[in-house]
């Protein structure tokens, strides 16, 4: 049991939670802009960068400068929608999902250009890890990502049920046509949009960047688990999304524990496979996702 909850199930709930993180805004911009934003990771890869920049500057715990991170992907969001997406409107959805796919490789070359092509270390300190009962030792950075998540969980479904801006969300999100009609500023509900996917992309980037290190590609490594995550979720659910990516990094990691003998049930190396299979499943037996939400 230790070595199942030390090595399997608290690392499978800390990427979990990244993947939470980062379905949320790929959930939020498929259901109020009504595309699918392939350079999402790689706004998550620019958060983690940007923490890192900051912490050179300030040598503190990484985790205290993730609103530098923050800061530099909502700038970088809003500036792309403005000059890039906002154009293509009313153009068919196609055009805007190949731009994204461009403004993905704009943001890769840029962080090659500035920061190299090499992994490179986030350091959050040497902590010994907490024990638990005498017998469970979880890491501090784990009990972190997953602890964060669940605030953040919290902090959003108040934000999108308590509040007229996060109720008028969910209104453009089930009907943009009919929000636009009542009234409701959609510029402004585009731009609340794209701040909080972009903020928790940086968050996810963050924890993404001190489990493994930072690197290039990181964003892009985990965009399809965190698009598996949205889509069991249910397209337009931020909540749902963040259930999704619970599901899908626990699905991932607890295949590779030896639930029958000493071998792995499946190879770790097959672990990003698993969320290709369970987003092709439920696109053929539920569409809509879990939570029911928009079909594709």
């Amino acid at each position: 049991m230790s070595e199942f909850v030390n090595f399997y199930l608290f690392p499978a709930l800390t990427i979990g939670s990244i993947y939470a993180l980062g379905a949320v805004g790929i959930s939020m911009i498929f259901g109020i802009l009504r595309f699918a934003h392939f350079a999402h990771g790689d706004l998550m890869t620019l958060g983690a960068y940007g923490i890192m920049a900051a912490t050179a500057l300030m040598p503190v715990n990484p985790l205290l400068l993730v609103p530098f991170g923050m800061a530099l992907t909502i700038f970088s969001a809003l500036f792309v929608d403005r000059f890039f997406y906002r154009p293509l409107r009313d153009l068919p959805t196609i055009y805007t999902v190949i731009s994204s796919f461009g403004i993905a490789l704009v943001f890769r070359s840029m962080i090659q250009l500035i920061w190299g092509s090499e992994n490179q270390v986030l350091v959050a300190g040497v902590r010994p890890p907490l024990v638990l009962f005498d017998t469970f030792r979880v890491s501090v950075l784990h009990l972190q990502a997953i602890v964060t998540t669940a605030i953040i969980a919290v902090l959003l479904h108040y934000f999108l049920t308590a509040t007229k801006t996060g109720r008028s969300m969910r209104a453009v999100a089930d009907d943009p046509e009919l929000a636009e009609v009542s009234g409701l500023d959609t510029a402004k509900v585009v731009r609340w949009t794209w701040i909080i996917g972009a903020a928790l992309a940086a968050v996810a980037g963050a924890f993404a960047a001190l489990n493994t290190s930072a690197h290039p590609n990181l964003g892009w490594n985990l965009l399809l688990p965190m698009f598996a995550a949205a889509i069991l979720g249910g397209i337009g659910k931020p909540m749902g999304a963040m259930a999704g990516g619970f599901i899908i990094g626990m699905a991932e990691e607890l295949s590779s524990y030896h639930w029958i003998g000493d071998d792995a049930l499946i190879s770790p190396s097959y672990k990003t496979a698993i969320a290709f299979v369970i987003m092709i499943g439920l696109l053929i037996f539920r569409p809509q996702g879990l939570f029911k939400g928009r079909l594709l």
